[in-house]
């Protein structure tokens, strides 16, 4: 695929932006936890920051196309920017709060606020229709890989103590402050993207959302909703705790068991593409992740933790198939002038529901007779999502699968 000035600014930036995801992931509470904050106020400034982050999306939908898709892009960037500098600077609880919400800082290490939704709307604007999912599946692992190398860094503060002998807060200091130089290189990037990523309409400015394609959008939002609710359950951090409570495995296992679980995640993305010129996206989505949950119900029942860790992995290898092709699909379903509206209203409601599930699957785990329910619930809903996805849509292709 030849990658346009466009996608190589977009591709770039999000790279950027997700290799500070992967670091806050790490590192904030750590950090909040050193400014002398205590677990309930960690916790009430990590939500802020999905607030921040699910507002900006929000923001997205409604207004971006009114406002410009660059100029909304290059806000969020700056405002990204200047929270990492205040977070940087901050001691006081408040003070953290409204860095964490005005710059929206992820804490949870995946990358997927409001920037993320309105990229994947512009993608398809700067490629044929053919390769759009292939576009999708380059920027994925752009993310995936960025937020890998996030986590890495994470040993930042170290570096810096070793070398530098600084106090362990002045460490973390440093390191946010480069996380704010990181986003603020994001924000340079946006200047150099041309007028083709934005709406392009006759008549009015910003063209209105058909009914049709609401109703599709809200139907896919729907289907998303009980996929991430399952997803919920299966967050990382929950299953590292898994594998920590059944095989008594430490983070020098689970550190790097992870970090191949994210270059899996990354690698598929490439094969989704592939993929889904053969069989279609629907069919990709589907197909990829029923196995991949049907290997994670295994894991339970195998009796060391290698077998577990592989099979963990080669579901990895399947589990974010559907996350190129999911996108692809949504943006392919709708006219260009409503990719904004359909790519905004999805990522909301996915983050928002991804958030439900963690606390009761906790709750779950503290016992021993019911530590593995949360791998149950996650995978058995997932797989309903799948069965219902594919009677909903299996009679409606994209545009180009139309016309093979």
């Amino acid at each position: 695929m030849r990658v346009t000035r466009d996608l190589a600014l977009l591709y770039a930036a999000a790279f950027l932006r997700s290799v500070g995801v992967g670091l806050t992931g790490v590192l904030l509470a750590l950090y909040l936890a050193q400014a002398g904050l205590g677990g309930g106020a960690i916790g009430v400034v990590v939500a802020a920051g999905l607030a921040g982050g699910a507002a900006a999306t929000l923001l997205v939908t409604v207004g971006a196309d009114r406002l410009g898709r660059r100029a909304t892009l290059l806000g969020l960037a700056a405002l990204t920017a200047s929270g990492g500098v205040v977070l940087a600077l901050a001691s006081e609880f408040w003070v953290f709060f409204a860095a964490a919400f005005f710059g929206m800082v992820n804490g949870m290490g995946r990358d997927r606020g409001g920037a993320v939704a309105l990229e994947q709307a512009m993608l398809p604007e700067t490629v044929a229709a053919e390769r759009r999912t292939w576009a999708l599946a380059f920027y994925n692992l752009a993310l995936d890989t960025g937020g890998a190398l996030g986590s890495l860094a994470a040993a930042l503060p170290f570096v810096f103590r070793e070398r530098w002998t600084l106090a362990t807060l002045d460490s973390y200091r440093a390191t946010f402050g480069l996380y704010a130089g990181l986003m603020l290189v994001g924000a340079l990037l946006y200047f150099g993207l041309s007028r083709r990523v934005e709406v392009h309409s006759s008549g009015a400015a910003v063209p209105a959302v058909s009914p049709a394609a609401k109703r599709i959008v809200y139907k896919l939002s729907a289907l998303f909703t009980l996929d991430s609710i399952g997803g919920g359950f299966l967050a990382n951090t929950l299953l590292a705790y898994w594998f920590f409570r059944r095989f008594g495995v430490g983070e020098e296992w689970l550190g790097p068991l992870f970090f191949a679980a994210g270059l899996a995640n990354a690698g598929s993305h490439l094969g989704a593409a592939w993929l889904a010129g053969r069989i279609g996206l629907v069919n990709t989505m589907v197909f990829t992740h029923i196995p991949a949950n049907l290997l994670l119900l295994a894991v339970p029942f195998v009796p060391s933790f290698g077998w577990a860790a592989a099979l963990f992995l080669v579901r990895e290898c399947l589990i974010r198939m559907d996350v190129p092709t999911r996108q692809s699909y949504t943006l392919a379903v709708v006219a260009p002038g409503e990719r904004t509206f359909a790519s905004g209203v999805t990522n909301l409601t996915r983050n928002a529901s991804w958030a439900v599930a963690p606390s009761l699957a906790g709750w779950l785990m503290q016992s021993a007779a019911t530590l593995s329910a949360p791998l149950f619930f996650g995978s058995g809903l997932k797989i309903v999502y799948d069965l219902l996805l594919y009677r909903a849509f299996r009679h409606l292709p994209a545009p180009e699968e139309q016309r093979r």
